[in-house]
Parts: C-alpha cells; sequence; structure tokens
C-alpha cells in the first residue's frame, strides 16, 4: 500500500515535470501563482528549481499586493532608516541578490506603502528593468516628489534609451481581490492585476466595463478628497513633459479650450464665455480627462473628434518635437491611449497595455474595422463639460451644438427661471449633480426651439 502510494505519486511529480518542461505551459501557468508559490515550487527539487531559475520569463511579472511581508507595518518598519519603504526595499534586495529583480518587467505595488524615493530609485537605478509599474492606492505617496521624479526622467537631457518606465498606472482604483478557492489557509490568491482572465472564467457578469472605451462618465473618484483640483492641474504639466515616453492609466483632455486640442481656435471662446458658461478664463490650458464621453447629443461627435484606437496620430501631435526614447511607430501611442487595467497578465507589451478588449494589437489593423466596430472614445474635463453634461444618462452637447443657456437672451432680462427653462442640463439636486431637463409645454419650448430647433432634447429627468 505504502509502495504503491509512493509510486503514483513519483508519476505525478514526473507528468508535473513533463508538463512545466514546455516553456510554452510554464510561461503560462506561472502567472496565476504568487511569487511565493513559484518559490516554493523551486525549492521542491533541484530540476524544479532549474527550470524555474533558468527561465527568466517567469519573473518578467512581479506581484506584491499579497505578499505579507509587503505589508507595511509600523512597527517593524521604524527599526531601519527608510521608515516606510524600507521593508520594499529589502524585499528587492533579496531578489536582487537571487538574479531575479533584473528579470522583472511588469511591478504591482497597488495598496502597499510606496514612497516616491522608491520610485525614483526604479526609475534611475540601472539594476531595475521595470516596463510597467502600477502604484494605485498607495500610501505614505508624496505627489509631489513623484511627479517631479517623474519629470526629471523625461527632461530632453536624459541619457539615451531612458527611462525604461513606459507604462504608470497611478490614477484609477486598484482591482479588487479575487477569491481564495484554496480549501487550506495557502497564499494562493495571486495579483488584482490577473482579474481581466480571472473574470472571463467567472462570467461577464461580474465584469467591471471596461475605462474609456466601454465605461462612459467619471472614469476615477475625484470627488472623494483622494486629489485636490490644483494636484489634478500639476498632473497635467507631468503628462505634458512625460508625452510619448512614459504612458498613463489616463490621457489629456481634447476640449476645444485647452492648447493641445485639434480643435484650438475652431470654437468661438469669447461666445461660450459671453453665454455664461462657467468653465471660462479659469481653465488651465492643459488638464487631465477625468470623463470618457460618447459622441454629442446633437451631431454625434465633437469639435476636436475622437480618439480612435489604430487610428493614425495627426500631424501636430507633438508640437515640442521632444525625442522619444524608443524608435517605431509606437511612440505615437505613448500618450495619446490610457494604460487599461488590469496591467497585462501574459505580456510585457505596453501595446497590450492599452489595447482594449476585441482590438488588435497591431494598431495598422484597427483601420479596416467599421465605425461600430472600432473603440473609441472622447476623453473631457469636468470643466469643459460642466453645464454641458447629465450625470444620469451620460448624454452631452458640444461647443459647437450648444453654447450656453443666454446665448439668445439680452443681458438683464433673463431671470434666473428663465436661463433654467433655456438650460441643457439642471441641477434638480446636490446629490445628483446635473441632469438632463426635458422640455415642456410653454413658452421656454418655444424660446428654445428657436435657438436652436436642429439639437434633440434630452429626455431625461434623473432625480434622487
Amino acid at each position: 500500500m505504502t509502495h504503491s502510494a509512493s509510486l503514483s505519486t513519483e508519476i505525478r511529480h514526473n507528468a508535473l515535470l513533463q508538463l512545466l518542461a514546455n516553456s510554452l505551459v510554464l510561461n503560462h501557468t506561472t502567472p496565476y501563482l504568487s511569487s511565493y508559490d513559484v518559490l516554493n515550487l523551486a525549492a521542491t527539487s533541484r530540476t524544479f528549481r532549474y527550470i524555474v531559475y533558468s527561465t527568466p520569463h517567469i519573473f518578467s511579472r512581479l506581484d506584491l499586493t499579497t505578499v505579507r511581508k509587503a505589508q507595511y507595518i509600523e512597527e517593524k518598519s521604524s527599526r531601519g532608516g527608510d521608515v516606510y519603504s524600507g521593508h520594499l526595499r529589502r524585499i528587492f534586495s533579496s531578489l536582487r541578490c537571487l538574479d531575479i529583480l533584473r528579470h522583472v518587467q511588469v511591478l504591482c505595488l497597488d495598496g502597499l506603502s510606496v514612497t516616491s524615493e522608491l520610485v525614483h530609485e526604479i526609475l534611475t537605478d540601472p539594476t531595475y528593468s521595470v516596463k510597467i509599474l502600477s502604484i494605485r492606492d498607495v500610501v505614505n505617496m508624496n505627489e509631489g516628489k513623484l511627479r517631479a521624479a517623474l519629470q526629471y526622467a523625461c527632461r530632453p537631457s536624459r541619457p539615451e534609451g531612458t527611462p525604461r518606465l513606459k507604462g504608470l498606472y497611478v490614477f484609477g482604483p486598484k482591482d479588487s481581490v479575487r477569491p481564495d478557492l484554496s480549501s487550506s489557509g495557502a497564499s494562493t490568491p495571486t495579483s488584482t492585476c490577473s482579474s481581466t482572465s480571472w473574470a472571463a472564467g467567472t462570467g461577464a457578469a461580474d465584469q467591471e466595463p471596461e475605462a474609456w472605451y466601454t465605461k462612459r462618465g467619471a472614469q476615477f473618484p475625484i470627488l472623494n478628497g483622494s486629489r485636490t483640483i490644483s494636484e489634478w492641474a500639476s498632473w497635467a504639466s507631468t503628462l505634458i513633459a512625460c508625452y510619448s515616453n512614459i504612458a498613463f492609466d489616463a490621457v489629456l483632455c481634447t476640449g476645444p479650450r485647452h492648447l493641445n486640442s485639434r480643435a484650438w481656435g475652431a470654437v468661438n471662446i469669447e461666445a461660450l464665455n459671453a453665454a455664461k458658461n462657467p468653465a471660462s478664463a479659469d481653465v488651465p490650458i492643459h488638464a487631465v480627462a477625468t470623463h470618457s464621453l460618447g459622441g454629442c447629443a446633437a451631431c454625434g461627435s465633437a469639435p476636436e473628434g475622437w480618439t480612435i484606437w489604430g487610428e493614425e496620430p495627426p500631424a501636430e501631435r507633438d508640437p515640442h518635437e521632444r525625442r522619444a526614447s524608443e524608435g517605431g511607430t509606437m511612440t505615437t501611442d505613448i500618450g495619446r491611449f490610457p494604460l487599461l487595467a488590469p496591467p497585462p497578465l501574459h505580456s510585457v507589451s505596453l501595446k497590450s497595455a492599452m489595447c482594449p478588449t476585441g482590438q488588435s494589437v497591431y494598431t495598422r489593423l484597427s483601420q479596416f474595422r467599421s465605425k461600430d466596430e472600432q473603440a473609441r472614445f472622447i476623453p473631457r474635463c469636468y470643466d469643459c463639460i460642466r453645464d454641458r453634461y447629465c450625470t444620469g444618462c451620460n448624454k452631452w452637447w458640444c461647443e459647437t451644438c450648444y453654447v450656453g443657456p443666454w446665448a439668445s437672451v439680452h443681458d438683464g432680462e433673463a431671470s434666473r427661471a428663465k436661463m433654467n427653462d433655456l438650460a441643457r442640463v439642471i441641477k434638480s439636486c446636490w446629490e445628483c449633480g446635473m441632469n438632463g431637463a426635458p422640455l415642456e409645454a410653454g413658452p421656454a419650448s418655444d424660446i428654445l426651439s428657436s435657438i436652436d430647433s436642429a439639437v434633440p432634447q434630452p429626455s431625461c429627468n434623473m432625480t434622487a
């Protein structure tokens, strides 16, 4: 009985060895295991150790979000000089001694204690080869120093071939951790970055809509106090400095009020300001897009057009003509398209991190798709859609189709009630925000029809 049991165990080990000896199977299996489990597999026998350590692609993706020693504990962290990220530095030092750190190209540190000094080290230290970094919802981060480190890494006088980092997840929320399916208490749940592949097996009903291309409306929790308005404005200058060098999980607003817009100068800004549009002189020259919109409810597009995956960039894409750190057409996509969560599971390619679901990573092939099959969106900041966007149904009216509620009313003749009748969106309550104003029979509807009869009116009236 004991002999047969040991024989079956030996057969199972040999079968596993034969299976993992195939590099294709090994590379597609290990991303579902935590780094702790991969190292335990290598410690099983000399043969397993040789297979694991002789295949450097196994460690191309490192997720520390579920590693217990990577969690910040104040009592232990205060022992060293680096209070907030010393525990992560010790982990990286151990991986460096094992000759693993130089193979890591996708690094996930979501929700951990990460400092700007550690990110600066990852950017500049040649022992790191990180290409895609995820630091969403981290704590103890000085974002001002982080922005300075990113701008310094992308300075015009930087060394050739730098920065090595090409993608940074920092704006969106971290992915939800998938449930632990093991019967024992082993540490088997893998990275939250694997949520896309995990959700594919659990059903589409549990999936969040894909950011930017599928999910309309606000993309980030901008009103939860995590970032102030001035901090968002500072991030816009960072995205400008890193354009064509580092991609983010956000893009710049392309509204006609901003210098980077293709519609800059094509819209009469003075008319918008005169029509009591609050997004006037206070709008910065650059802004981070916080909303993803579909086409205008009237014309179906926007003055600046759509951001379409695979579309060739316009000639005026980079007015500063800064040199890019990579050759080829890849640099034309960095900054134009956002990184999509979660970070790639089976690839370290930046295009894989930006490619929408159902689209080809070869962007030139996307131009043969019909408009219904194209992945596209219109990125806008809140200042550019204020008083022209319904938070209930995500309808909006562009600057060409809708100027403002005072567009055809002489100064001093419009009361607040009449202005509300002329407005496309109204604030029904403070909690609901701006919602579509339904047309009712009466003088107000007659005035509105005379202003622009070609513009369809919203049929929504979302209230609390």
